[in-house]
């Protein structure tokens, strides 16, 4: 009957008395370790297989620990087997004491973990190796960074220095324009940078920034102006925030120059932006004169700005709605279906 019930056992089982001899072994263990039942039974442990079970862990495990518990679990060996190679095997013991005889006896049980330790090795150098080309990765990304930024610090220098130098002041106009521009690509990639390249980056930190620059450039102390920002935490990819603050910077550097004239008390530029989730709305509007009479073909059409900003909301898939007032001019740009909570205009 005992033998039977260990024949059921699917996993190489051993039944060993005080001596540490073979009282019982399941028919696994004989196919697994290829050992005959003649050569098992009456055996000691350590002389099975021509001593391959005379491991000195397993000594250690059956002779000193053993002894002092009733139980072990997952004791791990690893041996050069004969006809089998190196295996990685968990040792389960149970020391069993009848209260009606003296007699004790010890089940031990092996699990071969040998392919389960080879994946999870082999797991763990993939890790290792990911890990070591996310390092490399992120150093070739900072030094990109590094040198995108050192690149746009030029042509903005450049731009500028051009700007002081000629004497047309058309051409001086559309020169500042254009570093403006680039400025504008310079704060998202810095924003970036700060954010440790994470793609997603948070609109409303890198608007207050955007304004914070352009203020600081085109705001003079002759015209005081008011550039605020009301934004709340949304995320978008790198991307399209590029493109927004494109079109943030056209949007204020138009209102900058056109919407006071003259000087006026509490002069305000407010830019807006709100989220909800992949949607998003972005409102930049003035309490100034508002948008002046067309007069001729040429600002019928529109200047090198309204051009930039039309592309750039179609490439955002979005619409655009400019509304016009004695109170002020309101652009509009709207990423789907979108009720409005932030604050308008004062």
């Amino acid at each position: 009957m005992a033998e039977a019930i260990v024949n059921t056992i699917h996993e190489p089982f051993l039944v060993l008395d005080e001596d540490l001899r073979v009282m019982a072994a399941s028919r696994s263990f004989y196919q697994t370790f290829k050992v005959d039942p003649e050569q098992t039974q009456g055996s000691m442990l350590y002389a099975l297989g021509d001593g391959q079970w005379d491991i000195p862990a397993l000594r250690i495990l059956l002779e000193t620990i053993i002894p002092e518990h009733t139980a072990m679990d997952d004791f791990e060996v690893v041996h050069d087997f004969p006809k089998l190679g190196r295996r990685t095997m968990l040792l389960n013991a149970r020391k069993v004491i009848y209260e009606t005889s003296p007699v004790m006896t010890i089940l031990l049980a092996f699990t071969d973990v040998t392919e389960r330790r080879a994946i999870e090795l082999e797991k763990a150098e993939l890790l290792a190796r990911t890990e070591d080309l996310l390092r490399q990765k992120n150093v070739l990304l900072q030094e990109m960074e590094h040198r995108v930024a050192n690149s746009l610090q030029i042509i903005a220098s450049i731009l500028q220095l051009k700007a002081r130098a000629v004497s047309s002041e058309e051409t001086r106009g559309h020169l500042r324009d254009a570093h403006q521009r680039v400025m504008s690509v310079a704060a998202v990639q810095s924003h970036l940078y700060a954010s440790d390249g994470i793609d997603q980056i948070e609109v409303g930190a890198y608007l207050f920034k955007l304004c914070s620059s352009l203020a600081t450039s085109m705001i003079g102390e002759d015209q005081p102006i008011k550039l605020k920002v009301v934004a709340d935490n949304g995320k978008l990819g790198s991307a399209q925030a590029v493109s927004i603050g494109l079109i943030v910077t056209e949007l204020v550097i138009n209102a900058l120059k056109y919407a006071f004239p003259v000087p006026k008390p509490r002069s305000e530029v407010l830019v807006t932006y709100e989220s909800d989730g992949a949607d998003w709305k972005l409102v930049v509007s003035d309490n100034g004169v508002g948008k002046q009479v067309v007069t001729t073909a040429k600002e019928a059409k529109g200047g090198l700005g309204t051009v930039i900003v039309t592309s750039l909301v179609k490439q955002l898939d979005a619409r655009m709605e400019l509304v016009s007032s004695p109170a002020g001019l309101a652009v509009t740009v709207t990423r789907a279906p979108f009720t409005a909570r932030l604050p308008a205009a004062a």
